[in-house]
C-alpha cells in the first residue's frame, strides 16, 4: 500500500509537470529526437520525377505498371530513464533531497515521451540494477514510473554506472532515448558511457547540492559517507580545510564534465537549490539549434 503522503506528492508532480510539458516544452520534444529512421508507408504508382530506386520491383511486374514505395519517419521513440539511487541521492541541504529533483526532472521527461505517444522505460539502479520497467505508453504507465522513481526502497547505497550501462544494452537491443540521472560520484564509467551512446542517445541529467561544492562555517562536524557509511569529523571553521573541499569538489566536477564533453554527451545541470525549468529549456532548445543547423550552445 503507497503511503497517503506519496500518492500526493504523485499529484502535486503530476500537475506541475504537466503544465511545464504543455506550455513550456510544446513542439521542442518532437523537434529534438528523432525517431528510428524511415519506415515502408505504402506503395503507389509511379509518376515522372519520382527516384526510380524507389520503385518496387514485386508489385511492378505483378500489375505491369510501374509503382514505388513510399517511406515515412518511424517517429515512435523508446525513452529509457535510468535513476541514480545509491545512498548519494537521500541528501540535500536546501529544500528537498537529490532523488526528489531526480524523480520531478522525470516526470517532466516521462510526460513529454507520452504527450508524443513514445514508450516509456525506467531503469533503477545503485552498485546493481535493482529495478528494471519495460518501455510502454500511457499516462497510468508514466504515474507508476513517477511512483517508482519517488517510492522504490533500494536495497543498495553503492554506485555502479558501468553495470546499469551494460544492462541496459542488454535489454533494449534498438535505439533509445536514455536519460541518465545521476550525480556521477562514481569512476571508471567512461568506456560504458561512450559504448552506451554510439548505441544510444545518451543525455546526462546531472543532480547536485550546493553543500557538495562548499562547506559553510559551522564548527565541528561529524559527516556520513551515504554509500559506504563511513564517518568523518570535519573542523569546517578551518579555512583550509573548506579550500581543500572546494579544490576537490571542483576537481571532480571538471572531470566529470572532460568525460562527458569528450564522449559527446550532452548534458542538462539541475541543483536542489535552483529551479530546473531553465535548464530544461536551455537543453532543448539547444537540440533544437542542432536539428536545425545551428552551432552547439
Amino acid at each position: 500500500m503507497i503511503p497517503q503522503e506519496v500518492m500526493q506528492q504523485i499529484r502535486r508532480i503530476h500537475i506541475r509537470t504537466r503544465r511545464m510539458v504543455n506550455e513550456i516544452l510544446a513542439g521542442q520534444y518532437e523537434s529534438v529526437f528523432k525517431g528510428q529512421g524511415m519506415e515502408f508507408s505504402e506503395v503507389r504508382s509511379y509518376v515522372p520525377g519520382d527516384d526510380i530506386r524507389s520503385i518496387d520491383w514485386n508489385v511492378t511486374a505483378r500489375t505491369g505498371e510501374p509503382h514505388v514505395k513510399i517511406m515515412a519517419e518511424e517517429r515512435e521513440l523508446t525513452v529509457m530513464l535510468m535513476v541514480d539511487m545509491s545512498g548519494s541521492g537521500r541528501f540535500g541541504s536546501v529544500s528537498r533531497f537529490k532523488n526528489e529533483l531526480a524523480a520531478e526532472l522525470c516526470a517532466v521527461l516521462a510526460f513529454s515521451a507520452i504527450k508524443n505517444n513514445d514508450k516509456v522505460g525506467l531503469v533503477v539502479f545503485t552498485d546493481e540494477v535493482e529495478l528494471y520497467v519495460p518501455p510502454q505508453k500511457g499516462s497510468k504507465h508514466v504515474l507508476r514510473v513517477i511512483r517508482e522513481v519517488l517510492y522504490f526502497e533500494p536495497k543498495r547505497t553503492g554506485t555502479d554506472i558501468p553495470k546499469a550501462l551494460h544492462y541496459l544494452n542488454n535489454v533494449i537491443r534498438r535505439r533509445a532515448v536514455v536519460f541518465l540521472v545521476s550525480d556521477f560520484m562514481a569512476d571508471d564509467y567512461e568506456t560504458a558511457l561512450r559504448v552506451a551512446n554510439r548505441r544510444h542517445d545518451v543525455v546526462a541529467v546531472t543532480v547536485s547540492d550546493p553543500r557538495e561544492h562548499t562547506l559553510p562555517d559551522v564548527g565541528l562536524v561529524a559527516v556520513r559517507d551515504a554509500e559506504t557509511g563511513r564517518e568523518t569529523l570535519v573542523n569546517t571553521s578551518d579555512p583550509h580545510v573548506r579550500s581543500d573541499y572546494e579544490r576537490a569538489a571542483q576537481a571532480a566536477l571538471q572531470r566529470r564534465n572532460e568525460i562527458l564533453r569528450r564522449n559527446r554527451v550532452d548534458t542538462m545541470h539541475t541543483s536542489t537549490d535552483k529551479s530546473y525549468v531553465q535548464e530544461i529549456y536551455r537543453f532543448f532548445k539547444m537540440r533544437e539549434r542542432r536539428q536545425s543547423g545551428g552551432a552547439m550552445a
